[in-house]
């Protein structure tokens, strides 16, 4: 009995530090690079709202305003929400067509601990527009890996 108790001991521990170290912070270029490639976002068109503090990562409510025509000439194709801590930075990833309503998405998010967050848009020309919200989160959420 002891022998197993001592043993769910070391892998829960084991568990623990390894979810620290794939919940580190990852700069915002290397967040960015593998959909942006060497194209560089652009600030505006994209409005993200982000409590400033969050009581805790488990459910965290966020908003999101897109300035689109949503004609077929100018509407915003998809929408990526990024974590430079959660252990899977691509938290969401949206996508609408010119026929879409004016984009516009409310929901809850978990966070792990206090970050930044990424709102991420795609525009039918090809260009990538960017907002960024910082959150202090005072319970973390995401130490089970899901």
């Amino acid at each position: 009995m002891n022998l197993r108790r001592g043993l769910l001991w070391a892998l829960g521990g084991w568990c623990l530090g390894a979810t620290r170290t794939w919940a580190q912070h990852v700069p915002q270029e290397t967040l960015l690079q593998p959909f942006l490639g060497t194209t560089r976002a652009q600030k505006g068109r994209v409005k993200l709202e982000l409590p400033r503090l969050a009581d805790n990562g488990f459910s965290v409510p966020l908003k999101i305003a897109i300035a689109s025509a949503m004609s077929p000439q100018d509407h915003v194709r998809r929408l990526l929400l990024l974590s430079n801590r959660n252990p899977r930075p691509l938290i969401a990833e949206f996508e609408w067509g010119p026929a879409a309503a004016a984009p516009v998405l409310a929901t809850r998010v978990r966070l792990s601990g206090s970050q930044t967050v990424f709102a991420l848009a795609e525009w039918s020309d090809g260009s990538w527009w960017l907002d960024t919200s910082d959150v202090e989160v005072t319970e973390s959420a995401c130490l089970d890996q899901s």
